[in-house]
């Protein structure tokens, strides 16, 4: 998609940005088939490269110029100068390209080292916020030992600790990962969470029983912090048909007028995600992750069927980025381009005021996200001086 120009195109390049769900960056250097195998969701290809794909003929097209190279450059010459520039380099220019005042940092998925929230906004000259994944509590408890009847208090109380923690700005579940959507939306009784956890807890291994992922959103809205959850496009961990939104739509009836619930990502099932947010005052959507696997050629098609019902107070920027820097810029740099082609567009049928389309662009890249999770909650990183290097 080549870049619009224009006032909505300008402002929006010129926006800083809330990422409110990401997760860090390595910080190791990476071999060729190392970084080939973090930029695609699945498994590897026997001869077949990734770089041979959408997401990776975007990070050609649009992160080689960053390193110092040639558009579209090879991918052996981009792998050895992002050897020859060193990791961290590597982070702090696509880390500061993505123009994001706030990243809003998932800490539950790390098979790989990755930067804590302070690092990768000290690398970025932003803000960084902390979002709690609850199976990663729950596994934890587990793992600490815990009787079949305490488990449910011991659960609770390690949550409550770990959302109090300095810089904890939500709450996210993978149940789309664990169980799927199709689930009794009720909240389970004490004694059905006792006797289920008295089998996991024989069986061991990670949380997947219905019955306590139940009991782990429901504790959730408890918490009383906004709850993300994983929906659509993931990994092959993901049985892509339970993990549509729209299975969820009797435990949110249930859960309405509690917490804001964060749909993440939501590709293919975009269209359903945007009816849930133009029927439940409480939900919201993004279609972050499917914005640097389309990448800027497509992700306007991308955000015109999540925008085709969603109202504009409830779409919000996400890059999911994980592993590779490349993807905190992609994803920015394919909102932008996608949002502003899109509503300047509608600006020039005059479906839409340049003020509308200016506040809209706005709503979805900053406002929505400081409405729903407040204003930054961790300082800057700042120059010598004392100054900080990108204002928040």
């Amino acid at each position: 998609m080549t870049a619009v120009s224009g006032p909505v195109s300008e402002a929006l390049a010129e926006l800083p940005l809330v990422d409110h769900h990401c997760h860090g960056a390595v910080t190791a250097d990476l071999t060729g088939g190392e970084f080939a195998s973090l930029i695609t969701e699945g498994e590897a290809w026997p001869g077949v490269s990734p770089f041979d794909s959408p997401v990776g003929v975007a990070v050609r097209r649009h992160c080689a110029p960053l390193l110092d190279l040639p558009r579209h450059a090879p991918p052996a010459d981009y792998v050895a100068r992002r050897a020859e520039l060193g990791w961290q380099e590597v982070n702090r220019r696509f880390l500061t390209a993505a123009g994001a005042e706030v990243f809003c940092v998932d800490t539950g998925y790390a098979p790989h080292p990755v930067t804590s929230p302070a690092e990768l906004g000290r690398a970025a000259g932003a803000a960084a916020c902390e979002v709690v994944r609850l199976e990663r509590i729950a596994e934890a408890v587990a793992a600490r030992g815990v009787e079949a009847d305490g488990y449910a208090a011991a659960f609770r109380g390690a949550a409550e600790e770990a959302v109090r923690r300095p810089g904890v700005v939500a709450v996210k579940s993978v149940a789309a990962y664990r169980t799927g959507f199709a689930f009794d939306p009720a909240p389970p009784t004490g004694a059905e969470v006792t006797e289920a956890a008295a089998g996991w807890l024989t069986r061991g291994g990670r949380l997947a029983d219905p019955v306590l992922v139940r009991h782990l959103l429901w504790t959730a809205v408890e918490l009383g912090l906004p709850l993300q959850l994983h929906t659509g496009f993931g990994d092959a961990d993901v049985t892509l048909h339970r993990a549509d939104p729209a299975l969820l739509t009797d435990w949110l009836r249930l859960t309405s007028g509690t917490v804001p619930v964060l749909l993440l990502h939501c590709w293919p099932y975009h269209r359903q995600a945007a009816y849930l947010s133009a029927v439940f005052a409480h939900v919201h959507l993004d279609v972050g992750l499917a914005l640097h696997y389309s990448g800027p050629a497509r992700c306007r098609a991308v955000l015109e069927e999540a925008l085709e019902i969603t109202p504009f107070r409830k779409l919000l920027y996400s890059s999911d980025a994980y592993g590779v820097a490349e993807f905190h810029h992609l994803g920015a740099l394919s909102f932008r381009r996608g949002l502003a082609a899109l509503l300047q567009a509608r600006v020039d049928a005059d479906e839409l005021s340049l003020a509308d389309a200016l506040r809209i662009a706005a709503w979805a890249g900053r406002d929505n996200a400081r409405r729903l999770y407040g204003p930054p909650v961790s300082e800057p990183a700042r120059d010598p001086s004392g100054r900080p290097t990108r204002k928040v």
